[in-house]
């Protein structure tokens, strides 16, 4: 199968007709800023006491440097939760380490869990059709999921896992420092951006993460899209959007 029909069947997978496609006027927002919409974390607070002087001056620690390997160690052995009792094992994540794309999920499913990587099932080969519509193969990207490890009967990640969970995911972001994250469905850009606003409301507008300059996408998870295939062409618009902003970052 030559390049073209191969991109051609996975515009098709995505409902997307590549002649008729243009970018809707209301993908040209403005980017909005998490300081204008009250989505960052709050500063830590002003010490009101000063500390005694001391003989000495007090030389601050040297955090330990965390690396891929001490991280996907750490991961692995992780029980900070009661999912470590459930899991087959656990998903770290995949792709390149390098990546300019970032894609990130709410957690593992029952798929996940059996092979040790993320979107690997149904919703995984959708998420690699919607990638490769933008030419952009799944190897050079780096696909995680803010849980490490699948909750049981895939129900949604509870609070409490999620903030034990996120030290890793603010490490492997740290690690990899994309150019552009794409936030897969309400969980993920919930977390990320710090809001309960409604995935509807996000979409078509653009993020920055945390005290970050990197920006944040979202769209729809492909596991919803599965059960609601006319909602892909919306998925197309935010992937477009995407695509656009990453192209008037800085080099």
């Amino acid at each position: 199968m030559s390049n073209q029909i191969q991109f051609a069947h996975y515009l098709n997978t995505m409902g997307i007709q590549l002649w008729k496609e243009r970018l809707s006027p209301e993908l040209q927002t403005a980017t909005v800023e998490l300081t204008e919409s009250g989505m960052t974390e709050s500063p830590s607070s002003i010490p009101t006491s000063t500390p005694q002087m001391t003989a000495e001056i007090e030389q601050p620690v040297a955090q330990p440097k965390v690396d891929w390997v001490d991280l996907e160690t750490k991961v692995n052995q992780c029980t900070a939760c009661e999912l470590h009792k459930t899991r087959k094992q656990a998903v770290f994540g995949v792709g390149d380490r390098q990546a300019t794309w970032m894609i990130i999920g709410e957690a593992p499913g029952a798929d996940e869990d059996s092979q040790g990587e993320p979107f690997v099932g149904r919703a995984g080969k959708l998420l690699n059709a919607m990638l490769y519509a933008l030419k952009l193969p799944r190897e050079n990207v780096y696909i995680a999921n803010i849980l490490k490890c699948r909750p049981p009967d895939n129900r949604t990640p509870s609070q409490e896992e999620m903030v034990q969970c996120s030290p890793f995911l603010k490490q492997q972001i740290k690690l990899i420092q994309p150019k552009i994250i794409l936030a897969l469905g309400s969980v993920a850009a919930h977390y990320l951006l710090a809001t309960d606003t409604p995935i509807g409301k996000l979409r078509g507008q653009t993020f920055t993460y945390s005290d970050t300059n990197i920006p944040v996408v979202v769209t729809y998870h492909p596991a919803y899209l599965l059960r609601r295939p006319t909602e892909k062409r919306k998925s197309w618009q935010d992937l477009q959007l995407a695509t656009q902003v990453l192209t008037h970052q800085p080099s």
